[in-house]
């Protein structure tokens, strides 16, 4: 299974943007976004003008790297968007929103996308009562996320619940942190994702 491994704070400051993969990290004075709020490379700290098409470029990294997809899987997810109803820029966030790995991370059991990956891969979550281990399963309307009981009692799974028990869930999830069990109750919409991305700066880059 293919995904990044290189130093994941390079992202952010290539970004200019915190992008929140380390998790806790990424909110104290440790965050390399914070210390270094340049662009790596020993060109970082200089000026650069960027055209059209390096704008729509870095809306797309940004995007998968917000959400640790590489670009083969990017793309699929792009052109599954463009042939459902409706604008394509907000079906692909949609589509991305609602990828197993980014539920659990949403939903408060991890504190990034890159654990809640680990999570999903070491079979602690269950959907409509079946083990799920692909952090790609894209869940829908009517589905059940559920904690396994064997991974209740986990010190490390219990203190992130703790930790993120201020959070709150997006609209389109049902949540009972009391059973730790969630429902899938609508498909996210444009106004659930907080995160600020030019989704349409990506489909003029596809487009072309």
């Amino acid at each position: 299974m293919a995904r990044y491994t290189d130093a994941v704070c390079r992202l952010c400051r290539r970004e200019d943007q915190k992008l929140f993969l380390k998790g806790d990290r990424c909110y104290t004075e440790k965050c390399a976004a914070n210390r270094r709020p340049y662009p790596p490379g020993q060109h970082g700290q200089g000026r650069s003008k960027t055209s059209e098409y390096g704008r729509q470029l870095r809306e797309k990294q940004k995007a998968k790297r917000y959400y640790g997809i590489l670009e083969s899987q990017f793309r699929g997810y792009f052109e599954l968007a463009s042939k459902r109803k409706g604008k394509t820029g907000e079906n692909l966030l949609s589509i991305l929103e609602t990828r197993l790995d980014n539920t659990i991370y949403r939903l408060g059991f991890a504190m990034s996308r890159a654990e809640a990956r680990q999570l999903v891969l070491h079979g602690h979550f269950m959907v409509n009562g079946r083990k799920v281990n692909i952090p790609s399963f894209l869940v829908k309307p009517g589905m059940i996320i559920s904690l396994r009981d064997r991974s209740r009692n986990l010190e490390k799974i219990k203190s992130v619940i703790e930790a993120n028990a201020s959070r709150t869930p997006p609209r389109w999830l049902e949540y009972d942190p009391n059973a730790s069990i969630a429902k899938v109750s609508t498909m996210p919409i444009r106004e659930d994702i907080d995160f600020p991305i030019e989704e349409q700066l990506i489909v003029e880059l596809y487009s072309k």
